[in-house]
């Protein structure tokens, strides 16, 4: 058996090699839209008095908000005395996770390329290969679900941190008399909600090519060569 690599472009043509850049493509998308981020929120305190002061709520990928501060040091918002004070919440986990299914998957996606374009002749000589690259397929399917979801519910909690009614809450001047603290301009959460989609997107590309890549097992050979010919009729055994 020849194992030379060999460069033949036409699995592109067809639905294993094509989906495959694809999903190459989306895991980009993915972790880029997300791994990136920075944001900041300016938040507006309305005193009784008339006065107004300002803060500003900076916060980013990976995003521990419980070390980002909103107030550093001693100081005095409002003729009142404030002390250090940090963002409420914690979505580290799961975006670390989701943008380290998503690097998985784009590393995973360029060798099954290199594998198809060079050795698509050794790859299908071999049991091994197909039904590897099925299970993994699988794998990674659930673990898309699982990692969007949970990335979801993450950005969700950084959204709320981050509005009025969370800022409010942490900060203890916000609770004072005669005081509003509002967040007058907001960062833009595009890119995130982005990538929520296209890790939900990931899921659904992933599954629809495990069905190609099962295709290539012999489990789908097995199962279409025990099935008999339209109008094969079984002959009785003499007796």
């Amino acid at each position: 058996m020849m194992t030379g690599f060999r460069l033949n472009l036409s699995p592109l043509k067809e639905p294993l090699g094509f989906v495959k850049l694809v999903e190459w493509l989306t895991a980009i998308f993915a972790f880029g839209s997300c791994s990136g981020f920075s944001g900041k929120n300016i938040i507006s305190l309305l005193c009784g008095d008339g006065r107004n002061d300002t803060l500003d709520a900076n916060f980013h990928y990976p995003f521990r908000l419980s070390a980002v501060p909103l107030i550093e040091g001693n100081a005095t918002l409002c003729n009142q005395s404030a002390t250090t004070t940090h963002m409420v919440g914690d979505s580290a986990s799961s975006v670390e996770f989701f943008v380290g299914v998503a690097i998985v998957c784009f590393l995973y996606s360029m060798v099954a390329l290199l594998v198809y374009l060079g050795y698509m002749h050794v790859y299908k000589d071999s049991d091994f290969g197909p039904i590897f690259d099925f299970l993994l397929t699988a794998i990674l399917v659930f673990l898309w679900l699982v990692c969007s979801s949970a990335w979801a519910k993450g950005l969700q909690n950084v959204k709320d941190a981050t509005d009025t009614e969370g800022i409010s809450n942490t900060l203890a001047v916000c609770r004072g008399a005669n005081v509003t603290c509002e967040v007058t301009e907001f960062a833009s959460m595009r890119p995130l909600n982005i990538s929520v989609v296209f890790g939900y997107l990931n899921m659904l590309v992933w599954a629809g090519n495990a069905w190609f890549v099962y295709k290539e097992t012999r489990w789908h050979s097995q199962k279409f060569s025990t099935q008999p010919g339209p109008g094969r009729q079984q002959v009785p055994a003499p007796i």
